[in-house]
């Protein structure tokens, strides 16, 4: 036996070999393997990046065939039993952060398969949050192609922080954060959630709006940082799109299912909101011929709440020592 836990099923009965392969998937800056060292474990395991996303479960199954280990990025590919169940070879999964609400820890289990996780930081999309609310506000990205581009000079006018209401929707870690920044540009702070409560709000030092519409009519910004789940899942319609002010902007650096995307397309081609940002998508990466590629007052980003070089160095470092625990046979940081 290579390594893992003896009370992992069936798997643990595998004929040792000389050295395990190990996936780095949708790797597409192609980082995975230099901003960590894989010393700790290079002589027990070959490491093969992929910067090219699998299209389907078929591709999945065909790129991981022929590996032990494999390294998943947050929630973008889906592990469901009938993945586990075509991949006899897998022994370990470890997936970037501590939840993951696309694995299939039961089939992970029943097929021998540990599933481990890393640390992620809150910071990083935290500071990609204000950088589209900054970017929507100024519209930065529509004056900096005019600039490179022979455009108009000086063709918007731009939106105030100071004084307006930025609308959280969830004050849970990054929520909570948002506040500070927004009270420094001298904004005032609303938020909402179904399971908010007046404690929570006085303890972070905002408003607590008496419902959604309430948090959605009264606010200039309306950023999104709440978990995905069957309450959440299209919280953001086009009624709840209606509710907001003309002048509004949204921003969604959560996950895209919460916000209706063909409502929001309506909206931003309609012009019922100003704008909106968003750095998640219902599939990803996008593809090329999707609407919201070319949706007007939309600001855009590929998912790069995440991809900062301390949090890759956090997902990657960790990696290699779940790695190396596994095959001590004392796995770390076991999810779910």
């Amino acid at each position: 036996m290579i390594g893992g836990d003896p009370s992992i099923g069936p798997r643990t009965e595998r004929a040792a070999v000389s050295r395990l392969r190990c996936a780095l998937l949708d790797d597409f800056q192609a980082v995975g393997t230099t901003v960590a060292d894989w010393s700790l474990v290079e002589d027990r395991v070959e490491v093969v990046s992929f910067q090219e996303h699998p299209a389907d479960e078929d591709a999945l199954v065909a790129m991981l065939k022929g590996f032990d280990i494999a390294v998943t990025l947050r929630e973008r590919i889906a592990f469901p039993a009938a993945v586990f169940a075509r991949l006899p070879r897998l022994q370990l999964l470890i997936a970037s952060g501590m939840r993951n609400s696309v694995i299939d820890y039961a089939a992970a289990k029943e097929h021998g398969v540990t599933v481990c996780g890393t640390a992620s930081s809150q910071t990083p999309p935290l500071e990609l949050t204000w950088a589209l609310l900054l970017g929507l506000a100024r519209a930065i990205g529509t004056e900096s192609t005019a600039i490179r581009e022979g455009g108009p000079w000086q063709q918007t006018v731009g939106a105030d922080l100071h004084g307006r209401r930025l609308g959280l929707l969830g004050l849970g870690k990054i929520g909570a954060r948002m506040a500070p920044v927004a009270a420094a540009f001298g904004m005032e702070v609303a938020a909402w959630s179904q399971n908010l409560t007046q404690e929570r709000a006085d303890e972070v030092g905002v408003e607590r709006a008496a419902s959604l519409h309430e948090l959605l009519r009264g606010s200039d910004f309306v950023s999104v940082h709440l978990a995905l789940s069957d309450r959440t899942r299209g919280l953001l319609g086009a009624a709840e799109l209606a509710a907001m002010k003309p002048d509004a902007y949204l921003v969604n650096t959560s996950r895209a299912a919460i916000v209706d995307q063909d409502a929001l397309l309506e909206a931003l081609r309609s012009g019922t909101i100003a704008g909106a940002a968003t750095d998640v998508f219902d599939t990803e990466p996008l593809p090329a011929d999707h609407p919201l590629r070319t949706a007007p007052r939309l600001l855009a980003t590929p998912h790069l709440g995440y991809v900062t070089r301390d949090n890759y160095r956090r997902y990657y470092g960790q990696a290699v020592e779940n790695i190396h625990a596994y095959l001590t046979g004392t796995p770390l940081r076991r999810l779910p």
